[in-house]
């Protein structure tokens, strides 16, 4: 049977259609993420609790608002580049980022920061003020910073917070709390003490005092606008860019976990690792075992009895302890993970395949080479493999989910490769941070019905591969 001949068969089935079509929608997936993403992604971004300081922690998927009875506040990210306005101020200037957000909804944010990148300057250090403009037509001065001067034995120009961005958590800041409980006793006349304040500043920020309210405060919808005014010396000074976050309680389409990272991102990066373990480790094994139980089969006497002993020894040996053991002295390492799996998964294969080539040896076909002077090789891969690949290849399709699988369990146990995020690592870091008994269901879930979906899908392609390796049902069909 030719591979177009194959190929129409297996479309010729409900299983082998539906796994041919998830196969291709998991690939183009797996394109999209190798061009998204760098290889590097896991150990740079990933492994960095610096790239997502900016995200709420832990929060569920932003689409939890479609469900009836439910209406949590977004992240909105406010970013600007230059200025809205610019004034001038004695030799310099002072440039001003308007950053209006409209505040509608029944919760507080998590927090509210501010970030600013790339300060450069040449003379004096330029002054950062943040205030918040309010919907009653009130302002408030959160925050006040001298950016740092020049250091000993430093030359013009001076450059700061160019590798690292300055980030300031408002609602932590000591001096906006104070801030906040001057303006609402100069503004609204409530003495409002310090530490209301600070267990509240959330909503103090998006809010007023209201002595009938339970916090002493309830929100205020209405047009919000987060003022950076920066005071330059000299009009060459500059600042590339400010960012003010509103975090809210959910986030992106999967949600984050409790370091804040974005669970979507690490699920999409983890599919194309998936498929490679799950098709590397089966197109490696199955070529093993089937290489070596045509040899074994065909060739007989010493080499079948040393193939055979030495596939009976490694068939018996239990893989997941042993994965386990070498994960301990070796080291976790995707590339020893994937060679471990294929050291110890190509036996059964040898063993069924040898079984088929001792009844083709004796056939008329063989004989015929035989006597017609072909070499042994010419007969294994002619006549002998031809016959036996429709099986091969339904092996192949088998052993991709298995590979997929152990690789989970490993990274479940936590002894996985760390740097890269894999489903099984997102699972063990749900479990190790106790996410099913918080009820963090979008950092279980997802990876668990991600790696079911690919295991189905393989199962697809092997069933609908049946009626290649066994003609009797394409008879009944």
């Amino acid at each position: 049977m030719t591979g177009r001949e194959m190929f129409r068969e297996l479309l010729a089935t409900f299983p082998g259609k539906a796994g041919v079509v998830m196969l291709v929608i998991l690939i183009g997936l797996s394109i999209y993420a190798a061009v998204r993403f760098p290889l590097d992604w896991g150990r740079n971004e990933w492994s960095d609790p610096a790239r997502w300081s900016d995200n709420p922690k832990s929060a569920p998927p932003a689409w939890v608002n479609l469900l009836p009875g439910t209406d949590r506040l977004g992240t909105t990210k406010l970013a600007a580049s230059t200025p809205t306005d610019v004034s001038p101020s004695g030799n310099g200037e002072v440039r001003t980022y308007r950053l209006p957000i409209t505040f509608d909804a029944d919760e507080p944010p998590t927090f509210v920061s501010l970030s600013v990148a790339a300060v450069t300057y040449y003379s004096r250090p330029p002054i950062l003020t943040v205030s918040l403009a309010r919907p009653d037509e009130t302002e408030v001065v959160l925050y006040r910073q001298v950016v740092r001067g020049p250091r000993e034995g430093e030359v013009a120009p001076f450059q700061r917070f160019r590798q690292a961005p300055l980030r300031v958590v408002l609602n932590n800041e000591s001096t906006a709390i104070a801030n906040m409980a001057d303006f609402f006793r100069d503004t609204y006349g409530a003495d409002l003490h310090q530490t209301t304040v600070r267990n509240s500043m959330n909503r103090a920020l998006f809010g007023r005092p209201d002595p009938n309210d339970p916090d002493g405060l309830v929100l205020m919808p209405g047009e919000y606008v987060f003022n950076l005014r920066v005071s330059f010396t000299d009009a060459r000074d500059s600042l590339e860019s400010v960012q003010f976050v509103v975090a809210g309680s959910v986030f992106g389409l999967m949600g984050t976990d409790a370091l804040g990272r974005d669970l979507a991102q690490a699920l999409l990066f983890g599919l194309p690792i998936a498929l490679i373990i799950g098709i590397s480790a089966s197109v490696i094994t199955t070529s093993i075992g089937a290489t070596l139980g045509v040899i074994s089969g065909y060739a007989g006497g010493r080499t079948d009895m040393v193939i055979q002993r030495f596939a009976d020894i490694v068939a018996n040996v239990p893989l997941l302890p042993l994965l386990i053991f070498f994960v301990f002295v070796v080291g976790s390492n995707l590339y020893l993970i994937i060679l471990f799996l294929v050291a110890f998964s190509w036996p059964g294969l040898t063993i069924l395949l040898r079984s088929m080539v001792l009844q083709m040896r004796t056939g008329q076909l063989i004989e015929s080479a035989t006597t017609l002077g072909a070499s042994r090789w010419r007969i294994m891969y002619r006549h002998i493999f031809p016959h036996v690949a429709p099986y091969v290849f339904a092996q192949m399709i088998f052993f991709a989910p298995a590979a997929i699988l152990a690789e989970a369990s490993l990274s479940f146990l936590g002894l996985g490769d760390p740097s890269i995020p894999t489903w099984g690592q997102i699972l063990e870091n749900g479990f190790r941070t106790g996410a099913v008994f918080l009820g963090y269901w979008w950092w279980v879930i997802p990876p668990g019905v991600l790696i079911i979906i690919t295991a189905v899908t393989f199962m697809f392609l092997a069933l609908g591969m049946e009626p290649v390796v066994n003609p009797r049902l394409r008879r009944v069909r």
